[in-house]
């Protein structure tokens, strides 16, 4: 995951976009190829690190804990450390995280719509 730097144009102009334009705000949170599937599994109720990697077996441990950290830091998601051998992290999806369901239902219904429309005109 690398970073824009904050002096190029593409910064300038990623900013200024989310400045005006909640809906570009909003996918800029949750518009990775990781976030919103993270986001979810996590909708069903908390999950250790462990539990989301099974999930998600694609998904590398370093991208997992910086998508992680990014939710976290976007206040999507919450980190729980237990103080237990061995530790126990358990992640779960704030109460604006938790906003998203009804969106990602409705992205859900709309990605299988659309993939049936896809597959309809190209069946090969």
């Amino acid at each position: 995951m690398t970073k824009i730097k904050e002096a190029s144009t593409n910064f300038a102009n990623k900013t200024a976009l989310a400045e005006e334009c909640p809906e570009v705000y909003a996918a800029n949170i949750i518009g990775g190829q990781w976030a919103l599937v993270i986001c979810s599994w996590l909708i069903n109720g908390k999950l250790r690190f462990s539990e989301l990697r099974k999930r998600l077996p694609n998904i590398s441990e370093r991208m997992l804990t910086l998508q992680l950290r990014k939710l976290e830091e976007d206040q999507m998601v919450t980190r729980t450390v237990y103080a237990e051998v061995p530790p126990r992290v358990e992640y779960e999806l704030t109460p604006i995280g938790y906003e998203l369901k009804p969106i990602i239902q409705q992205l859900e219904k709309w990605g299988e719509k659309h993939k049936q429309l896809k597959d309809a005109r190209n069946p090969f």
